[in-house]
């Protein structure tokens, strides 16, 4: 369907994109957009005249999904954390829709997937480098993404639920794949590997309350300050990756496990549930009992429902 700036606006805020300002549109501005859901994947198609975008950084209650872009048609520039990737057709990119970002494009058409970044292998100190790199989508693993999403966004519809989730399990498998490719053409410095390897370091020990950037330090045999000077360049210090890391565990696992607060708190290293309550709420803007007692009301309506089909859906305005 055709919709004006703010209609298309609207629809890409709803699926979890950053709001952007387009410099070039006017009132005139048209452009096409569907979406479809496959599992827990969102497909979203978009065809836009010439443009010229930035989006502001976004609070992290956003970063639930990660961005698969892949060009179908025109050309873009854009631009994310350190990397800037000239995209052309069935090229691919990786966002997050909580960093800034900034692109230029001529007339265009594209598919984004939203993948939950649960569903990827691929740790937060690789996302970082992978952040706004052209991944080749007419050669090797990228291309069997490109050629995927491109139909998919044509043809996901009629699903049935186990059939969407096991569809949707394979779709995340080749990104993951692409990725792991692309991560292996740049490979990291000395600094970048320990960087890796204390992220990978604190993933694993996230559930300590005594997780701290002196004994982190200690564990690599480097100063604190060495370890400071790692991540200076990073979106989060030390303290505040470790921070939200244990709450993005919490809120995942209070929206699904059926475990009290404090129980889910204290395994995730929050030893005192006030505070817990205060961090999670200023970090995602509502409070941990809000995301239980809404999760409670969705189980209960699903369990109460007829079941239905997970296929695709197309907006229309």
């Amino acid at each position: 369907m055709v919709s004006n700036l703010d209609a298309v606006q609207d629809e890409l805020a709803a699926s979890g994109f950053p709001p952007l300002a387009n410099k070039l549109a006017g009132r005139g501005f048209r452009a096409r957009i569907a979406t479809r859901d496959l599992g827990p994947l969102r497909l979203v198609s978009l065809a836009t005249p010439e443009s010229a975008c930035v989006g502001r950084e976004r609070d992290a209650r956003d970063g639930e999904n990660l961005a698969v872009k892949v060009m179908t048609r025109g050309r873009t520039r854009i631009g994310q954390g350190r990397g800037e990737a000239e995209l052309g057709p069935a090229d691919l990119v990786l966002l997050d829709p909580t960093r800034g970002v900034r692109f230029e494009s001529t007339a265009s058409a594209h598919v984004t997937i939203l993948v939950p970044r649960r569903e990827l292998r691929i740790r937060p100190a690789q996302v970082d480098r992978l952040i706004g790199v052209r991944i080749d989508g007419n050669n090797g693993p990228g291309a069997l993404v490109s050629a995927l999403a491109r139909e998919s966004a044509r043809s996901v519809t009629g699903f049935r639920a186990g059939d969407a989730l096991r569809s949707a399990a394979a779709v995340v498998e080749l990104i993951s794949v692409a990725l792991e490719a692309r991560l292996g053409d740049n490979r990291p410095g000395p600094d970048e590997r320990l960087r890796d390897r204390i992220t990978g370091y604190i993933e694993a020990r996230l559930a300590d309350p005594g997780l701290s950037p002196p004994g982190i330090a200690a564990a690599h045999h480097i100063s604190v300050r060495r370890l400071h000077k790692l991540f200076e360049d990073q979106p989060l210090t030390v303290a505040a990756l470790i921070r939200r890391r244990r709450l993005e565990h919490c809120r995942a696992e209070l929206a699904g496990s059926g475990r009290t607060i404090t129980a889910v708190a204290a395994r995730w290293g929050f030893a005192d549930p006030t505070h817990f309550s205060k961090l999670f709420k200023a970090t995602y803007g509502y409070t941990a009992r809000a995301l239980v007692t809404s999760n409670s009301a969705r189980t209960t309506k699903t369990l109460t429902a007829p079941p239905e089909q997970d296929g695709g859906r197309q907006q229309t305005r």
